[in-house]
């Protein structure tokens, strides 16, 4: 078939499997340019594995680290007719170059919350990866989460608590700025959100691998946040979500304190192009000013820059780079007095005739594309390819 974006707000139905892989190649490259990481880890599960943030966090220790790899991941299959997901083309990109380079990748497709899932990715560990693994990479983001203890089903929202918010916002369809007004959350979709994205599962990760005694003595293990500006914090850090990253940032204490010898971190990251953050009301007018901010003052980075740099700075340190609240802060450029007053200037200005002159919204858009395989240097488009490619899924 020949494979064309099919776009609809914050998703798009199709992907290509050779942008998919041309992207992956690129990301590759990119850490196989940076000097080597030695001290990094060898043995990496990541939980949360086929796309942004933590698609980067396996391409990162295995090319810079030289490290085996086992993802977790929940992704739709290729038909005839219809093509996979993104993110089973993104790991397949990445399984070719990890065993063309003489890594092991292999993967789990399934409900990562599960007991089940947590049971056969151990027996892996035991099997394939020597017994340990050490550094645990938690990387979910999920709209909904079954208890894998009680059966109950929790849906999450992005709201704003106590209050209803009120700020400009950017149609993606049609490059349009306009207001978006959002009503408060009620406790019930506070709560909901909290059991879908904060801790509990990331906690119970970590018990069940430390209890099966797969946990090298020194394992690492990061769970990613997102802090940003403060005309956000409505919409996130004092929304819903921030009230997920604070249950969070209390799991990662306890974990912390749990693993004697290792260490537990929360990651707060730079905003970036990704389908979690494209579906964040405000935040694609926001990124899209912040790009155009940081590309001029050449500190601009995508995911995989952002996690060789944490690799680098912190995780693969003695000496970690923590704010006071004990995070690794690798959004320092994002947040930087001189970057911030830059985008408040255009945020107060923004609207629909001076978008384009105020902003990066063409390279957001061109992100977007670029998560599903669209818009890679190299790439036919116009070609027939077979939508089908096999994954070396564990069983």
């Amino acid at each position: 078939m020949i494979v064309q974006p099919k776009t609809r707000g914050f998703i798009c139905t199709t992907a290509h499997p050779e942008g998919c892989a041309a992207n992956i190649r690129e990301q590759i490259d990119y850490v196989k340019s940076q000097p080597k990481l030695e001290s990094g880890p060898k043995k990496v599960l990541v939980i949360g594995s086929s796309t942004g943030y933590g698609l980067s966090s396996r391409i990162v220790p295995a090319f810079a680290c030289g490290a085996d790899t086992l993802g977790i991941f929940f992704e739709k299959e290729a038909t005839e007719r219809k093509t996979a997901s993104a993110g089973w083309y993104n790991t397949a990109g990445f399984e070719a170059a990890a065993k063309e380079a003489g890594l092991y990748a292999r993967h789990f497709n399934g409900d990562a919350f599960s007991d089940e899932m947590k049971a056969k990715v151990i027996e892996t560990i035991k099997s394939d990866m020597g017994g340990k693994v050490d550094a645990v990479i938690y990387s979910l983001a999920s709209p909904r989460r079954t208890d894998p203890k009680t059966g109950d089903v929790y849906k999450s929202c992005l709201k704003p608590i106590g209050q209803t918010y009120t700020n400009n916002t950017l149609n993606t369809d049609k490059g349009l700025v306009d207001e978006i007004t959002i009503e408060p959350a009620d406790e019930d979709e506070i709560a909901q959100t909290v059991k879908v994205m904060g801790g509990e599962d990331w906690e119970m990760w970590m018990d069940a691998l430390a209890d099966a005694d797969v946990l090298a003595d020194n394992v690492t293990t990061v769970a990613y946040s997102y802090i940003g500006p403060e005309m956000t914090w409505p919409v996130y850090k004092d929304g819903t979500i921030g009230a997920a990253k604070i249950d969070l940032e209390k799991a990662c204490a306890r974990i912390d304190e749990k693993l004697g010898a290792g260490r537990a971190f929360v990651s707060v990251n730079k905003a970036v192009v990704t389908q979690a953050s494209s579906a964040i009301p405000v935040v694609p007018l926001y990124i899209s000013i912040l790009f155009k901010d940081m590309k001029a003052r050449g500190i601009h980075e995508g995911c995989t820059e952002q996690i060789y740099r944490l690799f680098a700075e912190s995780l693969c340190s003695d000496a970690p780079k923590l704010d006071d609240a004990g995070r690794i802060r690798v959004d320092d450029w994002e947040m930087r007095d001189d970057v911030q007053a830059t985008v408040a200037e255009s945020w107060n200005k923004i609207s629909t005739e001076n978008l384009n002159e105020l902003s990066d919204f063409t390279g957001y858009q061109a992100d977007f594309l670029r998560l599903f395989g669209f818009g890679v240097d190299g790439v036919d488009y116009g070609a027939e390819t077979d939508p089908i490619r096999p994954l070396d899924l564990a069983d």
